[in-house]
């Protein structure tokens, strides 16, 4: 795996570190945000081995070495110390980096996060794995969409707004999707959290089959002091409920200074 990750810094003022989620990239997950975050704040994206421009990883991703790889990343550009916020597996990236480099964290936000794969994430790991091993990009489109979007929001779509979202993922999916999912089925940071000694924001997404609520929940219970809020959405929560999602951020950002 490469010791630092293509990324992207935008705005000035105190830094924030985007951990993005498996696979997803940066302007795949952030994109809707990544603009207004960068009016308060020098934001930092590296993108994963094998999203956006990171080479692929031969090896598998291990959660300790991407933690480190993001933080070489930060640093290297500029941002000593940071606010993380994680979505999805991101939220394990950057739990791990509040434990690993304590020095340099600030706060935490963890957005449709998890701490470790239940049976309902295990099963849809699977699936994923199988899908990309088959190389149907459209199945595996579909079923992400099924399982990621909240019932209001894609109910609320025509049939043919739902097949151009799936034409559109399917062209998205990133090169090194399965390691990420790889990376997904490996993750257990419960003994982690106790450890957390900074500001945290959990954000949870009631409508989400992927990474349910209860997911967040058990992260804002095992973290010392940590905030939860609930916003009714899918895992795709930049999309879904992006103001929400913005306005949630910038209130514990402003909070952190």
């Amino acid at each position: 795996m490469a010791e630092h990750f293509a990324h992207v810094v935008k705005g000035s003022g105190p830094g924030l570190l985007l951990a993005h989620g498996g696979g997803g990239s940066i302007a795949g997950n952030y994109g809707p945000i990544l603009d207004d975050l960068a009016t308060t704040h020098t934001v930092v994206g590296p993108d994963y081995p094998g999203s956006g421009d990171t080479p692929r990883s031969p090896e598998p991703l291990v959660l300790d070495e991407v933690a480190d790889a993001l933080v070489r990343t930060a640093v290297e550009a500029g941002v000593g110390r940071f606010t993380v916020l994680g979505y999805s597996v991101g939220t394990a990236v950057a739990v791990r980096i509040a434990v690993r480099h304590p020095e340099r964290v600030t706060g935490l936000v963890l957005t449709a996060g998890f701490t470790y794969p239940d049976n309902r994430i295990r099963l849809a790991v699977r699936i994923w794995q199988d899908l990309l091993a088959a190389g149907d990009r459209t199945l595996l489109a579909r079923f992400l969409t099924l399982v990621g979007t909240g019932p209001g929001h894609l109910n609320a779509l025509s049939p043919a707004d739902v097949e151009a979202a799936v034409a559109a993922l399917a062209d998205y999916i990133p090169e090194g999707s399965p390691e990420h999912v790889d990376l997904v089925a490996a993750v257990d940071t419960r003994a982690d959290l106790p450890k957390i000694a900074v500001p945290t924001l959990v954000v949870a997404t009631t409508e989400d089959g992927l990474a349910t609520p209860e997911h967040s929940r058990q992260l804002a219970a095992g973290i010392p002091g940590a905030e939860l809020v609930e916003i009714a959405a899918g895992h795709g929560i930049g999309v879904e409920a992006r103001d929400e999602w913005l306005a949630a951020i910038r209130s514990h950002l402003s909070r952190i200074g």
